[in-house]
């Protein structure tokens, strides 16, 4: 449609009394009456345009061989000669094909058309016709940058995009690891556990039994929530960090606890303050900055005095302490899990530390506040 506007608005300006006179003239061959193939070859420069992002190399060809009869003819300048110069530029900036053919061909003929106007007594010098091929090339050119500085763009959408995707998928690894690994964890130690038990202690065998299930149901969904995740359409309107119905830290962190405790590891959680409403977001973070922390002490500190103590205020205030030698001496550097989560907190507006206590042991802190912007 902007094309169609803009070939008429050209054609109609190129018969206007006060522009009719003003165009492009090659040649200045001794001027001849125009008459009704004057005005077809006129149109012919014009209105072509209405194709010139659709089929540029048409429009080209069409407008190029419309301008050099108009001039081998010796007719009058008319304005509508332009269009040999915007069908150029277009060209230059829509053709995607055949761009190395048309710059042959384009110089070709226009060499052919500056011969075939020196021999019928054109006064133009080589250097004039240098010159206006040198229009005509910066007329290619300009749409060519503009081509140029278009595909780039592209590029930069697309690796965004693709970006945008590897981000996704580490962040469904982060939290398949975050939310998972724990879980069955704690699944085998409990299994482990009443494979010992069987013989003597049935009672007890029977309740690890229930806690492997429960265990399970819950890893269970964790891993259908992500799945859930996966399963969303491009561009749909589902957060799966700002729906408490999705979010699994509704299991809350109590649940976390009695896990870890179940898997062998002494642990006791302590709760300050009154909980204040948080978005889903937060909710979520301050969750898997327990399970994360608790996951580490029963992999990395079996058996050590752990304690979480979870401070409401404006936010929540967590921090998970743990007995003992939980770190080998050395530089701490912290591992893809803890990585992960602190990425996780800052984005929701916290911070997170974690490292070796002075007297031993190990600690996780973090303060989450209970609004995150997206």
């Amino acid at each position: 449609m902007p094309d169609a506007v803009l070939a008429t608005a050209f054609t109609v300006l190129g018969f206007l009394p006060v522009l009719a006179a003003n165009g492009v003239q090659l040649g200045r061959l001794p001027v001849h009456q125009a008459g009704q193939l004057a005005v077809l070859l006129a149109l012919a420069q014009s209105l072509p345009l209405v194709i010139r992002r659709r089929w540029p190399a048409l429009a080209l060809a069409v407008v190029a061989c419309a301008f050099a009869a108009y001039q081998l003819l010796g007719y009058p300048a008319s304005f509508t000669s332009v269009g040999v110069l915007l069908a150029l530029y277009s060209a230059g900036a829509h053709e995607a094909t055949f761009r190395r053919e048309l710059v042959v061909g384009a110089t070709a003929s226009y060499v052919v058309l500056a011969v075939a106007l020196d021999g019928l007594g054109s006064p133009e010098r080589p250097v004039d016709y240098v010159t206006f091929y040198l229009v005509l090339a910066a007329c290619w050119g300009a749409g060519s940058l503009i081509r140029a500085r278009g595909v780039r763009a592209g590029e930069h959408r697309r690796e965004a995009a693709d970006q945008a995707v590897q981000a996704e998928r580490a962040h469904i690894a982060r939290e398949l690891r975050e939310a998972v690994t724990q879980q069955v964890r704690g699944i085998v130690v409990q299994a482990d556990a009443a494979h010992y038990l069987l013989p003597g202690q049935p009672g007890s065998v029977e309740s690890g039994l229930t806690e492997i299930s429960v265990t399970g149901r819950r890893a269970l969904g964790e891993l259908g929530y992500l799945l859930d995740v996966l399963d969303v359409p491009a561009g749909g309107a589902r957060d799966r960090g700002d729906d408490p119905a999705l979010t699994p830290a509704a299991a809350g962190l109590r649940d976390l606890v009695d896990q870890a405790r179940l898997s062998g590891l002494p642990v006791d959680l302590i709760e300050k303050g009154e909980p204040e409403p948080m978005s889903a977001r937060a909710e979520l973070a301050a969750y898997r900055v327990v399970q994360e922390a608790l996951t580490n002490a029963v992999k990395h500190a079996p058996g050590q005095v752990t304690l979480v103590e979870v401070r409401y205020g404006d936010g929540v205030s967590i921090e998970v302490t743990t007995e003992g030698p939980a770190v080998a001496p050395g530089p701490f550097l912290p591992g893809f899990g803890l990585t992960s989560l602190r990425e996780r907190v800052v984005r929701c507006g916290g911070e997170l530390k974690a490292g070796r206590r002075r007297g031993g042991g190990f600690s996780v802190r973090a303060w989450i506040p209970a609004e995150t912007t997206p």
